[in-house]
């Protein structure tokens, strides 16, 4: 891997860092700090979070159908995206605020979706493929980034401040990108023939929308709300900001962990353990709040959160190697969809429940049930192909 491969790949990592890690997850750690200046509400900050998922589910739609300039649009999405970020800090009026996150949610969509074909399909040119799991390592980063800047921008420019200080540092990585990305040729995209690879809707597919879009409505209550859970427990309340750096931090090589587990085991194997460590991770918080317990829960949210996206997408690009665009702006779609709801409903349960435990119970036994769909899909769909492979000689035996 030379000089320039690195920097092509680096600047996709940056352009993650902002629409993913700070753009979209900052949210988490500013939310306690908004929540006790502004005063509003567990259930309103749902309705926010969602604001920006509905935006998120739009972006990675759209994204499937962008064939043409697809650098010039990835490049102008960030550029709102940042905007979108500083003036969050600038404007203090719900309903733009509203506005903000739903904006900021459809460049987010379209940044992922994009910046994730364009390296995917250069890495793949250049085989180079067992590269692509540092791309989302990025989401990590940014996440780390966000719980490291985010208490100490709070501590010199309130809440307001922080906001633009991210949305500087968020121009900053922009930059970085546009010089390392200097040289990068993106060639439109050439609509396909219709073939066996290009369909989606049958075999194994299906399954893995389902539950990677269960995954989607699961995850996000914990990656929304965590740092505001752990610093509404008093005893516990000093370690909050610290949680969500520990989140970051395990992102950040969990997606070439995984990556390099893919290659060695099944991926079906692979995804079944991460999920079953998001589960732990995510119902941990609910048996015991000690420091320990929602440190070890953050980390294995970190771990598995940015693992199960990695290895669903790199997967699904296996069984649709020249589709890589649309299958990864299906997949985003379905999981963007499921963060929608996921917020909405988790505010409710905590407004009808008055405790955080009901929705990160509800939260864990989504993620369990979208196991249960993967593997269920996989097992009906390796049956089923049984009975084809079996069939087929017999009815070739019985042909004239």
């Amino acid at each position: 891997m030379n000089r320039q491969h690195v920097g092509i790949l680096f600047g996709g990592v940056l352009l993650l860092v902002v629409a993913m890690g700070i753009s979209r997850f900052a949210f988490t750690p500013i939310l306690p700090f908004m929540r006790n200046d502004v005063g509003f509400s567990f259930e309103v900050a749902g309705f926010l979070a969602s604001s920006n998922y509905i935006g998120y589910f739009i972006g990675a739609l759209w994204a499937g159908f962008i064939n043409r300039q697809k650098k010039n649009f990835l490049l102008l999405s960030v550029i709102l995206n940042v905007l979108s970020i500083v003036l969050m800090g600038i404007i203090e009026i719900y309903s733009i605020w509203l506005v903000l996150r739903l904006i900021a949610g459809i460049t987010g969509g379209l940044i992922f979706v994009l910046t994730s074909s364009i390296i995917m399909d250069y890495l793949a040119k250049h085989a180079l493929t067992r590269w692509s799991g540092y791309l989302f390592g990025g989401i990590g980063l940014g996440i780390a980034i966000s719980g490291l800047f985010v208490p100490a921008f709070e501590a010199r420019f309130a809440w307001q401040g922080t906001w633009i200080g991210l949305g500087v540092l968020s121009a900053l990585f922009l930059v970085m990108t546009f010089i390392l990305w200097r040289d990068l040729d993106v060639q439109d995209s050439v609509r396909t023939a219709k073939s066996s690879d290009a369909k989606m809707t049958t075999g194994f597919m299906p399954w893995l929308i389902v539950a990677y879009g269960l995954e989607g409505l699961g995850y996000i209550i914990t990656g929304t709300f965590l740092v505001d859970i752990i610093h509404n427990i008093p005893s516990l309340q000093e370690y909050s900001s610290y949680s969500w750096v520990i989140v970051g931090v395990a992102a950040i090589p969990s997606a070439p962990v995984w990556t390099v587990l893919l290659e060695k085991f099944s991926a079906i194997k692979i995804l079944f353990v991460a999920y079953i460590l998001q589960v732990l991770g995510i119902l941990l918080p609910v048996f015991s709040q000690t420091a320990w317990s929602v440190l070890l829960s953050s980390f294995l949210f970190g771990l598995t959160f940015v693992g199960i996206v990695t290895l669903t997408t790199s997967y699904a690009r296996q069984l649709f190697p020249t589709q890589s665009g649309p299958v990864v702006s299906l997949l985003t779609t379905f999981y963007a969809f499921g963060q929608i709801i996921g917020p909405i409903i988790a505010g409710q349960l905590v407004a009808v429940y008055n405790s955080y435990k009901a929705a990160l119970i509800f939260a864990g036994v989504i993620v369990f049930f979208a196991l249960i769909v993967m593997v269920c899909g996989r097992w009906i769909t390796v049956k089923r192909q049984e009975t084809l492979d079996h069939a087929l000689p017999i009815k070739t035996q019985s042909s004239p």
